[in-house]
């Protein structure tokens, strides 16, 4: 009983800390990474995807933890930051947001 017990705790920890991670992932980009792209690119308010970030944030992969692909978007002055989260859609009740 006590196994099952701690079986389920490490499966719990485990899908949040990837949670944790793509809520971290997305607000780097968003916060971290994206300012100082722009310092860089003056004259570009919105990179074309967010491979071109990753070299400000010491990364080579935009896909989440559960193998999905971030979603960017870009407004006037700020860079938005999503993942579809665990079910792999957006616009559902687990997704990730760099805002949030």
């Amino acid at each position: 009983m006590l196994f099952g017990v701690l079986s389920r705790r490490r499966v719990y920890g485990f899908a949040e800390s990837k949670a944790d991670i793509a809520r971290a992932t997305a607000k780097k980009y968003a916060f971290e990474a994206y300012p100082s792209w722009r310092l860089a690119h003056a004259d570009t308010a919105c990179p074309r995807s967010l491979e071109e970030l990753n070299d400000y944030m010491n990364n080579k992969d935009t896909k989440d933890p559960w193998g999905g692909s971030y979603v960017m978007g870009c407004g006037e002055k700020n860079l938005v930051v999503m993942s579809p989260g665990e079910d792999g859609l957006l616009g559902t009740a687990d997704d990730i947001r760099s805002w949030e």
